[in-house]
This record gives C-alpha cells, sequence and structure tokens, in this order.
C-alpha cells in the first residue's frame, strides 16, 4: 500500500456502498485499485494519461471517475459514510466551518453556450450563464465559485458550486 492509497479499514467502510458487478461479463474491474488511482490523481495533479501502470489502464480511471461523477455514485458514497460517522459519533459538529474560493475559467469557457435558463414568473431570461455552467461574470472575468462546508476535525460535509459573482451568503 502506497503513501496516500486506501488502508484495510478505509476499504471496509466504502466497499459496501460501491456499485457492485452483477450480471454477465463482469463489468467492473477491481474497485479499489481504480479508486486508489483517482486519489493517486487528485493528490498529485498529474494528466489522467500520466496515470501510472499500477492503477491500470488510466482510461478505465478516468472512466470509472467519470461515470461515477455522471451518475451520482460519488454523491451517494459521501452521504452513506458521512451518516455513519455521524452513527459512530466521528463528526465533530461543535464547529461548523464555510469557506469559498474562487476559480478563474479557462479562456475557452467564453464560447460555451449562452442558453440561460427561464426563471419562473418572469418574461425574459436573466443575464447569465446556466446553472450547470456555475460560470459567472466578475471582475475577473469569467470566474466559478467553490463553497466548502467542514465539521471541527476539517473533515468535508458539503460542497456547492455556483457562479463567480454570487456572494458567500446567497447560495441556498
Amino acid at each position: 500500500m502506497g503513501r496516500g492509497e486506501l488502508s484495510d479499514d478505509e476499504w471496509a467502510r466504502l466497499e459496501p456502498h460501491l456499485p457492485k458487478n452483477i450480471g454477465r461479463g463482469g463489468r467492473w474491474q477491481c474497485h479499489r485499485r481504480v479508486i486508489n488511482g483517482i486519489l493517486f490523481r487528485q493528490r498529485i495533479g498529474l494528466p489522467w494519461i500520466d496515470l501510472p501502470t499500477r492503477f491500470g489502464k488510466w482510461k478505465t480511471v478516468y472512466g470509472r471517475h467519470r461515470w461515477w461523477s455522471a451518475d451520482g455514485t460519488w454523491g451517494s458514497v459521501l452521504r452513506t459514510v458521512q451518516a455513519d460517522a455521524n452513527v459512530e459519533g466521528r463528526i465533530d459538529w461543535s464547529v461548523l466551518s464555510v469557506d469559498s474560493t474562487v476559480c478563474r475559467a479557462h479562456q475557452h469557457a467564453a464560447g460555451a453556450h449562452h442558453r440561460p435558463p427561464r426563471v419562473l414568473g418572469r418574461r425574459r431570461r436573466p443575464a447569465e450563464h446556466r446553472p450547470d455552467e456555475a460560470l459567472g461574470r466578475s471582475r475577473g472575468g469569467l470566474t466559478t465559485k467553490i463553497h466548502l462546508a467542514s465539521d471541527g476535525s476539517c473533515r468535508p460535509l458539503a460542497l456547492l458550486i455556483t457562479p463567480g459573482q454570487w456572494g458567500d451568503a446567497r447560495p441556498s
């Protein structure tokens, strides 16, 4: 087990909440190896294609990360692991910290589709990007704001992404 990889205890907590291999063909390879590859890539910050071969093919690791992000698997795993930790008393509710950071969008984001959503009760569309893009105009150009709530032990409880021009108190 390398530095930053899942320990046996962490894997035992995580494994029951992951999708199962059912049916013919054995759809998934080893979840633990792939998750360790995702964690390694997130910790180091290297491109997917440069992922070491000990984690399997980079396309498999990338595909699983994208698939689970799109279908909500990561969100449900986080919620169930947090619920388990809350039942066991491992979440420190004495302090709740909320912080945000602004990320500058790439220059090519300016060419994104300009189809803002319709707001109920209004005749015209608002002058902002779609909410799934979370892009907003601020003094720095196109930006995105990432809000994170954590407990007293600095463990993440919730994550919210909003357009960059929104204030910290506005998300609801």
